[in-house]
């Protein structure tokens, strides 16, 4: 199985696959390692305005899925990233909801760019695989971070 590692948020940044061609990511910091996950420009954003704390006027999509969880008797434990295949992470979303004094859990799966966002946001508990980290990690000395 591997052991799991509490990831924080190292930023958001942009990539070059080449000359032109950017690509928004969040990086994580887990194990001594970083792992830059791909995300679109409005991910990157809605990642971003969490990590500054700039209050929005209006609430944005993550915000409004914390409220209505929180209206609705839910929280967020924790996120996890617990897969990769083909390039591709794959998260779940841990919740616990409590009703009439009982607490049930539940997993959603979801998109790592929206777990992060999300974790963000609630202050929740990043994880990640030894198996994802193995496969996806690289070293600290491998990013710019200007």
């Amino acid at each position: 199985m591997g052991m799991i590692h509490t990831a924080e948020v190292a930023g958001v940044g942009v990539g070059l696959r080449d000359e032109e061609d950017e690509i928004p990511a969040v990086v994580l910091e887990a194990r001594d390692e970083l792992m830059p996950i791909a995300v679109t420009m409005d991910q990157a954003r809605a990642i971003q305005l969490a990590l500054s704390e700039e209050p929005f006027e209006r609430p944005l999509t993550h915000d409004l899925f914390v409220t209505l969880l929180t209206e609705f008797g839910g929280a967020i434990d924790g996120v996890r990233i617990d897969d990769i295949a083909d390039g591709t992470f794959y998260a779940k979303l841990d919740v616990e909801r409590y009703h009439n004094g009982q607490k049930t859990k539940h997993v959603f799966d979801v998109r790592p760019s929206d777990a992060v966002a999300l974790a963000v946001r609630t202050e929740s508990r990043i994880s990640i695989s030894d198996a994802v980290l193995d496969s996806a990690g690289q070293p600290l000395d491998a990013f710019d971070t200007e």
